[in-house]
């Protein structure tokens, strides 16, 4: 089996980023014999939070060094940089009990450098090809999609709350994934619901649900003092209907 890579994104304020390391714990919980890799894309690295990882660097980090260098004048050590990016990114991954972490850090600066931006693309494929989970939280909105760390991923799974902005945003980046993303498969999934009978009629378009999570009281003390999802009980309902939902899109 190839590695599965999930991707999550979607408008601001869905819950991606919980709903992301639930995934995590799920997957590590569940395939302990199976190497898993959490992405934060996020620039406000929200997933490190939730899921307990103390992040010293970052991919972007390492990727402004080399750029700060070319600009500088240095090819000669700009290149070195480039060769040693393996190395440096080995050690911005940040390894837990039973997953590893790496965190894209910022959005990209202006001005083009796309082989540098090739190679790091690279070398974060090779990275990938390591690990047989992939889960990645990305940025609210859109513009995520173009990025090049979910330029092709196994799974793409857009977040919406009941809100008929989140839908619409869901069904833009479904849109703009069609021309944007490889995937093998594209699904949304409802979270964050308060009242299930306000999604019934939602208009979906050709997408698939593959389930409904509720808004819960545990998540939100979770969220609310920085705690460590992976501590979460297994029985709590989100992690039973993320359970589910993740077998529905074939993650499981």
């Amino acid at each position: 089996m190839g590695s599965k890579i999930l991707a999550l994104t979607g408008k601001g304020g869905v819950g991606k980023t919980s709903l992301s390391a639930i995934i995590v714990k799920i997957l590590s919980e569940n395939f302990k014999d199976k190497k898993i890799l959490a992405i934060d894309a996020d620039p406000a690295i929200g997933l490190a939070t939730a899921l307990g990882v103390d992040v010293k660097l970052t991919l972007d980090d390492i990727r402004t060094e080399i750029i700060n260098t070319v600009e500088g004048g240095d090819t000669k050590t700009a290149l070195e940089l480039v060769g040693e990016s393996r190395y440096k990114i080995a050690e911005a991954i940040v390894e837990k009990d039973n997953f590893a972490f790496l965190a894209i850090g910022r959005p990209e600066t202006k001005g083009c450098y796309c082989r540098i931006n090739s190679y790091l693309k690279s070398v974060i494929e090779t990275l990938s090809d390591q690990f047989d989970y992939i889960v990645i939280d990305c940025e609210a909105g859109i513009e995520q999609v173009n990025r090049r760390v979910i330029e092709e991923v196994t799974h793409l799974l857009l977040v919406s709350d009941a809100s008929r902005k989140g839908i619409e945003v869901i069904k833009s980046i479904s849109k703009v994934a069609g021309e944007a993303v490889k995937y093998d498969k594209m699904a949304c999934i409802f979270n964050r619901i308060d009242d299930p009978s306000l999604i019934e009629h939602a208009d979906l378009g050709d997408l698939e649900c593959i389930g409904v999570v509720n808004s819960n009281k545990e998540i939100a003390q979770f969220d609310a003092v920085a705690k460590d999802f992976m501590l979460m009980d297994d029985s709590n309902e989100c992690v039973v209907e993320t359970t589910k939902a993740l077998k529905n899109f074939g993650i499981m």
